[in-house]
């Protein structure tokens, strides 16, 4: 990286939901942070899974469902969860969904 930040004016415009399918795309990756931003059409899913590290998901666009930890919740636009490492959850999109996901890395940068 050239400057000492990055900038995304609108976030939510850099993923278009597919037709069919979901897509992801890595915008950033750091020392602290991994960020990924996921574009899913309308009865697409996530089946259940965990992940390694710290997970913050940031919902931008659309409305889905997301089952954490056993609990379920209704997802729209402006949902934001932080997941504890090795949490199970699962996520269906009811309509075109887009979010952010912020993998963390709590290790590094860490005084």
């Amino acid at each position: 990286m050239d400057t000492p930040y990055e900038l995304f004016a609108d976030l939510a415009a850099e993923a278009s939901p597919p037709e069919r399918g979901i897509l992801s795309q890595t915008l950033a990756r750091h020392a602290t942070f991994e960020l990924v931003l996921f574009a899913m059409a309308a009865g697409e899913q996530l089946s259940e899974h965990t992940a390694a590290r710290p997970v913050i998901v940031h919902v931008l666009d659309g409305e889905g469902e997301l089952t954490v930890a056993g609990d379920s919740h209704s997802l729209s636009r402006g949902t934001w969860l932080y997941m504890q490492p090795r949490t199970a959850h699962s996520i269906v999109a009811g309509t075109p969904l887009v979010f952010a996901l912020y993998l963390l890395n709590m290790d590094e940068g860490a005084s």
